[in-house]
């Protein structure tokens, strides 16, 4: 037994024993993006200047794009790993479809927490930790192997700082003062 299946059951193995545990590993699982997203654009109105607001929209969103709609989807494409309730045969808590590796939830999220990372530090580290709480209840419902989750996690950090680089001269002009009309004569 390799040891991606002994720390997913270790994991796994807590499901089914309190129906608390279950519906609050579901509330992560499925319902904890919802407000990961809403916090995002929470951050993202507290921003000064709606220049500001639609530069860190904008990275972040192309950031999530890169890393999940290209990225996790071109590994999928050529490395197919199907999911723990389809190896083991038990009914998962939660709806997941496709092959598992990497998670798309953590390339999703992470890739959102880089970018958050980049506009405020401390909310960025709160993200990061509610990312990974997301997948790690995903691991726990039954459509995820850890490795998924790791493999997610290095897609959307990697996204995230790539995009974020590539910003780097389109940042740089947000960031400058603008000179007023009248100064300009």
């Amino acid at each position: 037994m390799s040891f991606n299946q002994r720390a997913f059951l270790w994991v796994h193995h807590f499901m089914g024993a309190s129906p608390w545990l279950d519906g609050f590993g579901v509330f992560l699982a499925e319902w904890l993006p919802y407000f990961l997203v809403l916090g995002f654009f929470m951050l993202l109105l507290s921003q000064p200047g709606w220049r500001k607001k639609f530069y860190w929209f904008a990275e972040g969103a192309i950031a999530i794009m890169v890393s999940r709609g290209i990225v996790t989807e071109t590994i999928r494409l050529f490395y197919h790993y199907e999911r723990p309730f389809s190896f083991y045969h038990f009914a998962p808590l939660i709806v997941g479809a496709g092959w598992s590796f990497p998670s798309g939830h953590a390339a999703w999220f992470f890739a959102m927490a880089t970018t958050i990372w980049y506009m405020d530090r401390k909310w960025g580290i709160a993200f990061y930790i509610f990312a990974l709480v997301n997948g790690i209840s995903r691991v726990y419902v039954g459509v995820h192997w850890p490795f998924d989750i790791v493999g997610g996690i290095a897609v959307g950090i990697l996204s995230g700082i790539v995009v974020h680089w590539l910003l780097t001269s389109s940042r740089e002009g947000i960031y400058k003062t603008a000179t007023p009309v009248a100064a300009q004569r």
